[in-house]
């Protein structure tokens, strides 16, 4: 089916790591530039770095409108700490946030913590669709308007307004609530990557974005059609669900490039390698999302500043021109920009925690 909508565009900011924030700063700011929806930065513990989330909340004062997304590793990690500090995030970028989802599954990893041996992808992505399930409670264990300030009456907050969520999964439990109020969003974006069996049923379950590797816009059509089949059994509405490709890309030179394929580069877990220009990239995006194929493309440049340059003032900027692309940003949250609704508190809705 042919889309009617606009095509959402994210870009991470991955590369060689730097312990200058500048560095991630500078990157956001022209991303910024460019009216993309938002850019991820990845985080694991199987490699030395700094704290995706926490560079991001350096980001989140010196940008204004992009989206911040860190990556999250919800394996041995408390999913109360995970809650608070993506609702922090949400807060200090007044309601720009997301956090993507991801595990750890090496016994290396496992011993960094000491607590629990590694476990099989199923469990662990059980887990991590438990977590989502469990921050989005959170989130809305305070109600809007929980927060009194009467400084007459020394009333902070309303306590009828909180509630406890009473939530216990399969390898952790949750009471709450939270000790941050509802951000401003409501709930931060979540997004989780929907390309394999045992990631996709989690993210058909809790995702605002799903992100899926697909060579050709016919395998992307039936990963977004399985997506969105898997999101409706859960009784979701499937356009509240949308799915992006996540594509490698490589604006240096070549003059023409093909469909995407694995052409060397990055290795096949990275995602479809695209290598030409940003010409050839904004052709690539045109034609799948007129084909229905996609809702956008999440790229992740090989040289971050010389292809995200590349794309922001060639591809996006053909796109614009064309009309297939905004060129403000239609509000100042991330769900705005994914034309997302903030969501209801369950909490005011069913007047008790599940």
């Amino acid at each position: 089916m042919p889309a009617t909508r606009p095509p959402h565009l994210a870009v991470a900011l991955d590369g060689p790591a730097h312990c200058d924030a500048s560095h991630y700063v500078t990157l956001a700011r022209l991303a910024e530039q460019g009216v993309l929806d938002f850019v991820t930065l990845g985080d694991s513990f199987a490699r030395p770095g700094l704290d995706a989330l926490a560079v991001l909340s350096r980001v989140a004062p010196v940008t204004e409108r992009i989206g911040l997304v860190p990556t999250v590793t919800t394996t041995h990690t408390e999913p109360f700490h995970v809650s608070t500090a993506v609702a922090t995030l949400d807060w200090v970028s007044r309601g720009r946030a997301g956090w993507a989802a991801s595990v750890s599954g090496t016994e290396a990893e496992a011993r960094l913590f000491g607590r629990r041996p590694a476990a099989p992808p199923d469990a662990l992505w059980r887990e991590a669709g438990e977590v989502a399930e469990v921050v989005a409670r959170l989130c809305d264990s305070w109600e809007d308007g929980a927060e009194i300030r009467d400084t007459s009456t020394g009333r902070f907050i309303d306590r009828d307004k909180l509630h406890h969520v009473d939530f216990r999964g399969s390898t952790f439990s949750v009471r709450g609530p939270s000790t941050v109020p509802r951000p401003p969003q409501g709930r931060p974006v979540t997004v989780l990557d929907g390309t394999a069996e045992h990631s996709r049923a989690a993210a058909a379950r809790h995702a605002d974005v799903v992100l899926v590797r697909a060579k050709t816009p016919q395998q992307a059509a039936a990963l977004r059609a399985d997506v969105r089949r898997r999101a409706r059994e859960h009784g979701r509405d499937p356009d509240t669900c949308k799915v992006l490709v996540s594509l490698v890309v490589d604006l240096g030179g070549r003059e023409s490039a093909p469909e995407p394929g694995l052409l060397g580069g990055p290795p096949p877990a990275a995602g479809p390698h695209f290598s030409g220009g940003p010409v050839e990239l904004a052709e690539l995006i045109a034609r799948w999302h007129e084909q229905g194929a996609v809702d956008g493309f999440h790229l992740a440049p090989i040289a971050p500043h010389r292809d995200l340059e590349r794309i922001v003032n060639g591809t996006v900027a053909l796109l614009q021109h064309r009309g297939l692309f905004r060129t403000f940003y239609p509000g100042g949250t991330l769900r705005e920009h994914l034309g997302l609704a903030r969501p209801a508190n369950r909490y005011v809705r069913t007047g008790a925690a599940s």
